[in-house]
């Protein structure tokens, strides 16, 4: 939320990610047996100039290069009150940055809203609305983890 832009998303995210690994290490915490659960780096849904996904993949694929130990095995991204289709989006751009200059960890999502926004406005609250909603998820998550392995096309 806010109007920051990607710089500043990217600033933060990067402090914040040195201070948590930091302290991790000093607590003596085994890295390869954590998952982050982290942002992307975005711009602000009030931004006035919102990054496109390809910037969103490389400032969020260079920041956790330069903060993210090797040994972590896994990223799992929030979807940070992104819409499903951008969430998807970004995540897609990133999964494929990934593909063409590589990475030590493993990359996926952990999206609460981003799954199931969609599928809530399409039940309704109506009983009767069930298995529209059903199918609602059930696409939404397959187009994620399209997204996931960077073969996302929102005709998929």
């Amino acid at each position: 939320d806010g109007s920051h832009s990607i710089d500043r998303c990217m600033s933060v995210t990067e402090r914040t990610l040195h201070a948590v690994f930091n302290e991790l290490v000093a607590q003596g915490v085994a890295l390869d047996g954590i998952i982050l659960k982290p942002n992307m780096v975005i711009s602000g849904k009030d931004a006035t100039d919102r990054a496109s996904c390809e910037e969103v993949a490389e400032l969020t694929l260079a920041c956790f290069k330069r903060t993210v130990p090797a040994a972590v095995p896994g990223i799992a991204f929030l979807s940070g009150g992104q819409g499903d289709e951008e969430a998807t989006t970004n995540l897609d751009a990133i999964s494929r940055l990934i593909g063409r200059e590589g990475a030590p960890w493993q990359v996926t999502y952990s999206y609460g809203r981003a799954l199931v926004a969609t599928a809530l406005k399409a039940w309704g609250g109506s009983p009767g609305n069930v298995d529209k909603a059903q199918q609602v998820l059930v696409e939404r998550s397959r187009l994620t983890s399209a997204a996931r392995q960077g073969k996302y096309s929102s005709l998929a």
